[in-house]
């Protein structure tokens, strides 16, 4: 009987520690399992996160692509235009230099004007200085001379030559036209043009019809007077009546009808004389 009592006791007591074992051992693994299931959930979260970055940084990314073409198209928009600007700007500079050099081309043009202004100016006074020379300061009063565009203009007044509707050459005249007369010959080739002017009174005399006879009548006297009593060439002398059509002056008044009553005697020379001219001009007082 007390064998039968033992037996079972060491049954359960076998069974107790084999018991208590396994409950050891489930323990352990219960304990294993929820520290691999904290890491499976920690992997999980950590998961969740580095995809949420993933997908992050590829939203970044396509982003980044995106403000990469589109600075692509800026680039190549803003290149075409540094082009168009660099051609413009060559042709802008090809034109600068066309209008430079067409400004310098100007300016030297309007030197050489401004020079050859000078020189005909100076020749001028040459030529007038030398056509003046020899007449007195009561001469100068009544002989006009100027020089224009290289002709030289004689205006004598009519009452110094003639008489008041008389084409005949006073004595009073002859020195006035002698003085001529010698500058007119030291110029051997110069062509001379003697002009009668008269003012819009008509004339009334028997043998003058009108102011065209009377004119023309004048002139051809002076152009008699310088050939016979002074010698000048007639092979050179003009002489031509212009009546009362080339008035220098208004016929309303005595002083304007007396200055358009006048001779002039005109003296073409050739350019190439002009240079003559200065060899032979008076030294002036500055110059002494």
């Amino acid at each position: 009987m007390r064998i039968k009592l033992i037996i079972p006791a060491a049954l359960a007591a076998v069974v107790m520690a084999t018991g208590c074992t396994s409950n050891k051992k489930f323990a352990e693994l219960q304990g294993k399992y929820d520290a691999l299931a904290k890491d499976y959930h920690n992997s999980q979260v950590e998961l969740a996160k580095s995809q949420e970055r993933a997908n992050s940084l590829d939203a970044l990314l396509a982003e980044a692509r995106k403000n990469n073409d589109q600075l692509k198209r800026q680039y190549d928009s803003m290149q075409g235009s540094l082009n168009q600007s660099l051609l413009q700007n060559q042709q802008g500079s090809i034109n600068i230099s066309k209008l430079v050099d067409e400004i310098n081309a100007s300016n030297q043009y309007i030197k050489q004007l401004v020079q050859a202004k000078s020189k005909s100016d100076s020749l001028n006074m040459v030529l007038t200085n030398n056509l003046t020379r020899s007449l007195t300061r009561d001469e100068l009063k009544e002989v006009d001379v100027k020089v224009l565009k290289g002709v030289v203009y004689i205006s004598l007044a009519d009452n110094m030559l003639f008489k008041s509707g008389s084409y005949e050459v006073n004595s009073r005249a002859m020195e006035t036209l002698s003085k001529i007369a010698k500058i007119i010959k030291d110029y051997g080739d110069y062509d001379v043009l003697v002009e009668g002017n008269t003012d819009n009174v008509p004339i009334s005399r028997t043998n003058i019809r009108n102011n065209w006879d009377l004119s023309a009548l004048r002139a051809s006297s002076i152009v008699q007077v310088l050939q016979r009593d002074f010698g000048v060439n007639p092979q050179r002398l003009s002489a031509a009546g212009r009546g009362e059509f080339n008035p220098i002056s208004d016929n309303g008044s005595e002083l304007g009808r007396q200055r358009n009553r006048r001779t002039e005697i005109i003296i073409t020379p050739k350019l190439d004389q002009f240079l003559e001219l200065i060899d032979k001009a008076p030294e002036t007082k500055e110059k002494r």
